[in-house]
This record gives structure tokens, C-alpha cells and sequence, in this order.
């Protein structure tokens, strides 16, 4: 097991970020401790070029407070419905990255926080590809909104589609437990 380090500013803010969250299971639990491992012993946790065991990503599910839909986006790659999100870019701020992947990604400009905490927390293995071997992505979630839902724009490069869905269809269009876990807390926020 790999010794904590010191922490620079970026990896405590997220550390102390990650305290704070509550987790709603066990699962989400281990998932905490994972990436709090992560934060503590890796000074390159937010790298997308550190594969061994894996990198924090940001991401974000989009709610259209108005109507209570939320925005998924088919990921090209993957071959599955997901929240909005991806790779640090310099931010060393899982937050930050969240709200730029999710502007990216969606084409809105008018996107804010639901909440200033962490939503979610998920670890899941992204298979190898781009040059890149299979790795985890140490995922930090939050809730953002917007009021101009019909601005839209889909990233041909990242998405087959863009899309929004009733809570309900969103859980069964990632089905998987992270994602239902994710959008039971958004339902809370709305």
C-alpha cells in the first residue's frame, strides 16, 4: 500500500471535500475510501496520464430545474448513456472539470451548481484504447442546472447523442448503480 504524501492545495481541498460527503451505501463508501487513498498518495491523481491505478475525472448530471429532466449524452467511445463529464485539463479541480466537460459537452453556456458539495462519488474501469491501457477513473460527481434546455448542442466528437430524459428514464437508460444512486440524490435537489 502506497504512503500518504504531503498534500498541495488542490489534493486538500479535494480531500477535504471528500470528508465531507456522506456516502448513501456501501458501495459509495468503498468508492470514497478509493479515491481518498488516491488524493493522499498519488501527487498526479488529477493526470489523465497517470494509469496505475487510475486518474480523478469530474462530472456533472445537467437538470432543467423547470421541467425536472435530466441530460445525458451518448458517449461515442463507451456505447452508453452518461452524465456529463471527463478529464482534468490543468484545473487540478474535480469540480471545475465537471463545469467544463459539462458546457462541452452540452453546448450550454448558462450552466450553475445545485449544490457547492459533491453529489457522487464512483470508481468504475475505462478499457483501454487511444493509446491508453485499461485504468480507473476515480469519478467526483455534482448536480448542475440549467434554465435554457432547448440550447443544446451535441459534440460529435464525444457523443452519438444529447438528450434529455424523466429521472426515471435516465436510470434505466445507464443502468447501473452508480447512475441510479447519482440521480436518486438529484431527485432530492429538485
Amino acid at each position: 500500500m502506497r504512503r500518504s504524501v504531503p498534500l498541495d492545495r488542490a489534493r486538500a481541498t479535494l480531500r477535504d471535500a471528500l470528508l465531507r460527503h456522506v456516502p448513501v451505501d456501501a458501495r459509495e463508501e468503498r468508492h470514497q475510501n478509493a479515491i481518498l487513498r488516491l488524493v493522499e498518495t498519488e501527487p498526479a491523481c488529477f493526470s489523465r496520464h497517470t494509469f496505475t491505478p487510475g486518474h480523478i475525472t469530474g462530472s456533472a448530471f445537467v437538470v432543467c430545474e423547470d421541467t425536472g429532466l435530466v441530460l445525458l449524452h451518448h458517449h461515442r467511445r463507451l456505447g452508453a448513456w452518461l452524465q456529463m463529464g471527463g478529464h482534468d485539463d490543468g484545473e487540478n479541480d474535480a469540480r471545475a472539470t465537471a463545469l467544463r466537460e459539462a458546457a462541452e459537452e452540452s453546448g450550454l453556456k448558462d450552466l450553475t451548481l445545485l449544490s457547492d458539495e459533491i453529489l457522487d462519488l464512483d470508481v468504475h474501469p475505462i478499457p483501454a484504447g487511444k493509446g491508453e491501457p485499461t485504468h480507473l477513473h476515480y469519478d467526483v460527481r455534482y448536480a448542475l442546472a440549467t434554465a435554457t434546455p432547448g440550447d443544446i448542442h451535441r459534440d460529435a466528437a464525444e457523443s452519438v447523442d444529447l438528450r434529455w430524459f424523466t429521472l426515471g428514464e435516465a436510470a434505466e437508460r445507464m443502468n447501473e448503480p452508480g447512475g441510479r444512486r447519482a440521480l436518486a440524490r438529484v431527485a432530492k435537489l429538485l
